[in-house]
């Protein structure tokens, strides 16, 4: 590939970033500056196939290895406003998948712990966010449903698939005043987007609208 192929196929992408920033998440109701700012700088199209690179900035899942997907752009940026990061945050993300929710919470916090359940996607995700830069990530393979409880407590903890209920590992590792991001409902429909706080010992729940993800598998999810 010449430079000049570089260039215009960089182009294409700023362009594809910059609608997708207008139109699937400023109209639909994403406000938060910072999240905005980490959005327009994320490389979405380093985290997808191949294949798929040319559809890298549609508001859509696109599928990755090991049979699962990246989640559509708007949803990784409501999943941020939700969580009101401030910049100081330690943040758990449950699901690291490709990396790019990681990729994108790393510069809306302070440190970022990520889990993933499939060693081989956990494994490209490492290198990936080593290689761009996202130093601060902290890539983990285990049961997601357990959290890192050797890195807790956290001030934030967003969890991109379905659960069936709150598991408690999260609850006994969240910080006084931090946020639970996490979809509960059914196995595949049904699911309600929930911000829980916990507020001196209470857990506050906020309905957020109803969405759909994979389901979270491990103890304290589906079965598998």
């Amino acid at each position: 590939m010449t430079n000049s192929d570089q260039h215009s196929e960089t182009d294409i992408y700023e362009h594809a970033r910059e609608r997708m920033l207008r139109e699937h998440l400023r109209e639909r109701g994403i406000t938060d500056p910072r999240v905005f700012h980490a959005m327009r700088r994320v490389p979405r199209e380093e985290f997808v196939t191949p294949d798929n690179k040319r559809y890298a900035y549609n508001d859509c899942a696109l599928p990755i290895d090991c049979q699962q997907t990246i989640s559509q752009p708007y949803t990784v940026a409501f999943m941020c406003q939700a969580a009101q990061l401030t910049g100081n945050e330690k943040v758990l993300e449950i699901g690291c998948g490709s990396g790019y929710g990681a990729a994108v919470l790393s510069l809306l916090a302070r440190e970022v712990h990520t889990i993933e359940r499939i060693p081989e996607l956990a494994e490209q995700a490492r290198v990936k966010l080593n290689r761009l830069g996202y130093h601060n990530v902290h890539v983990y393979t285990d049961d997601g449903t357990l959290g890192v409880p050797q890195a807790a407590p956290f001030d934030a903890i967003i969890v991109t698939a379905g659960a069936k209920e709150l598991p408690q590992p999260y609850v006994d590792q969240l910080n006084e005043g931090g946020r639970i991001i996490i979809p509960i409902g059914g196995e595949y429909t049904g699911q309600t987007m929930c911000r829980f706080t916990l507020r001196q010992g209470h857990l506050d729940e906020e309905n957020l609208g109803g969405f759909a993800f994979v389901p979270l598998i491990g103890e304290f999810g589906w079965d598998r």
